[in-house]
């Protein structure tokens, strides 16, 4: 009996130590979190007294503040204002070529957004087209921006007043209408605004610098330099015209309707004076043969569909 007493008293001895050991180190770590939250307390207490320009700023104040509208338009156009730049380039190497003033190149570039347009409407003047046939090729190349204008307006405040809409109407092109249409809330006017402003640098820019330096280029560089808008067509209309039937079989007869009017006696004298009603004819003559001729795949499947359900 006494050595099983002597056991249970060793045992409890050392319960009550470690029992002391645990209550010493839970006192000390609550010293040390007193002492701690002391110094904070007394640090804000400092720092409530201090002046505002010294007191310490919030993550929420020191977190980048959101961009506005027109800069987010601003650094989201930038990369079409550049892509901008070798074309309008071409465009006022091709103006003062072709009897333009460098300054009348500008102007136009300044006052227009419409690549093919220009090139089409400076050919014409040059060749001493009347105004209603410069203003029909004009409306005909430049078409589709009715569209896009049409597209917009679905994505824009419709108590935006007039003018706002005019000036937005002014910057429609196919890059930057590509990216207002990818955006997922409305398009706002300091938006857009920012969007247009780049490219229209970038287009003006370009076509000072060709009309300028069309006067200190050889002229062997020069003629190389005019066919550079007839490459870049080129290259825009070859990768689509491999996957669609439609624009390949448009492109062949546009072309055929288009050495038609130029080669063939008689007919020829239609494409005088910069060739604007040829164009006309070619473009529209090709685009209803192949809407009324080559259906889509997806009227095609609808036609199926109701064939099917009969």
């Amino acid at each position: 009996m006494g050595e099983k007493t002597k056991k249970i008293k060793t045992v409890i001895r050392r319960q009550n130590t470690r029992r002391k050991a645990t209550l010493r180190a839970m006192k000390w770590r609550r010293d040390k979190f007193n002492r701690r939250l002391r110094e904070q307390v007394n640090d804000l207490m400092i720092v409530r007294h201090l002046p505002k320009f010294l007191k310490p700023k919030k993550r929420s104040q020191i977190q980048e503040q959101p961009k506005s509208e027109y800069v987010r338009g601003l650094l989201l156009g930038k990369s079409i204002g550049l892509g901008y730049v070798p074309v309008s380039f071409t465009f006022g190497l091709v103006a003062v070529q072709m009897g333009f003033d460098p300054w009348v190149a500008v102007f136009i570039s300044l006052t227009n957004l419409a690549s093919a347009g220009q090139f089409a409407g400076i050919r014409m003047i040059a060749g001493g087209a009347p105004a209603i046939e410069l203003a029909m090729t004009t409306l005909v190349v430049n078409i589709r921006y009715f569209l896009m204008s049409l597209s917009l307006t679905q994505k824009i405040d419709s108590k935006l007043p007039t003018y706002k809409r005019c000036i937005m109407a002014f910057g429609v092109t196919d890059e930057i209408f590509a990216l207002a249409a990818m955006e997922k809330e409305d398009v706002s006017f300091p938006f857009f605004g920012g969007l247009m402003t780049c490219p229209i640098v970038g287009w003006t820019l370009g076509t000072v610098l060709g009309a300028f330096a069309a006067e200190l280029m050889p002229p062997l560089v020069q003629a190389c330099m005019g066919i550079a808008l007839y490459c870049m067509f080129i290259a825009i209309i070859v990768p689509p015209s491999r996957s669609n039937k439609k624009i390949f079989y448009s492109i062949v007869i546009a072309s055929a309707l288009s050495c038609l009017f130029k080669y063939v006696p008689g007919i020829n004298q239609i494409s005088q004076n910069g060739g604007g009603w040829s164009l006309i004819i070619s473009a529209i003559a090709a685009a209803a043969i192949c809407a009324t001729f080559f259906k889509t795949e997806e009227v095609e499947e609808e036609n199926e569909r109701k064939e099917v359900a009969r």
